[in-house]
């Protein structure tokens, strides 16, 4: 039963990127390369990340919401916006579209992000005795990652690489752009801040991943439609 179960929180957590790659033309194009160089890019910047937090944060002896602390790791939480830069702008590709290269950028992201934060945790506690909803809420969470990761690079794909975009959409890309990148710090608050359990925070990430992503493919479809 605890194998059974840890196998179903895993197939939850790491399946879609599976799914997601298989089921749409990047396997066609065979851009898993591209996924593989953005996943390395993304552990750099991990890396970067954790030497960053490590230096400017105190450790804080309550759980309780630090406006200070949360505004700091929010600014250092825009090296992910840097190394996806790097990811998408930087980086060799086969010869893809743009279309393509920023899906396979945010899913190489998006899947380094669930094996360094969850593949641990998974492995340790859903192999436990006691059955909780904890790994598979997690694996949700994971779910929720990967939209925003896709949707956070076909931003970024605007920004750096769609040159004859409408003036008028600019200020909306990175508006979109800036709360994607800054939703760990939203999440945040609302655990710490407001209190909300698990379920809750879950459903609302779940809800403005699709939200993201719907508004994401929009100003994607508008910047492609010939300029009048």
């Amino acid at each position: 039963m605890t194998m059974f179960h840890f196998f179903n929180c895993a197939i939850l957590t790491f399946g879609p990127h599976a799914v997601y790659y298989s089921a749409t033309p990047l396997s066609e194009y065979d851009t898993l390369g591209t996924s593989i160089k953005a996943a390395i890019v993304y552990l750099g910047t991990a890396l970067v990340k954790l030497v960053c937090l490590a230096t400017f944060l105190k450790v804080s002896e309550t759980d309780s919401f630090d406006p200070y602390q949360e505004l700091l790791k929010a600014l250092i939480g825009f090296v992910d916006v840097a190394g996806l830069y790097f990811a998408l702008t930087q980086l060799t590709h086969r010869n893809i579209s743009q279309n393509h290269k920023f899906q396979a950028v945010g899913l190489g992201w998006a899947f380094a992000d669930s094996v360094l934060h969850r593949l641990a945790p998974l492995w340790v506690g859903a192999r436990g005795l006691e059955f909780t909803w904890d790994y598979i809420l997690q694996g949700l969470e994971a779910n929720a990652n990967l939209v925003l990761s896709i949707s956070l690079a076909a931003l970024g794909s605007l920004m750096w690489l769609r040159k004859n975009k409408p003036k008028t959409l600019i200020p909306i890309i990175y508006l979109c752009a800036g709360i994607v990148a800054t939703m760990p710090s939203i999440t945040s608050y609302l655990r710490r801040g407001l209190g909300w359990h698990l379920p809750k925070v879950v459903g609302f990430e779940l809800f403005t991943s699709l939200v993201m992503a719907f508004i994401s493919w929009q100003l994607f479809s508008a910047c492609q439609r010939p300029s009048t």
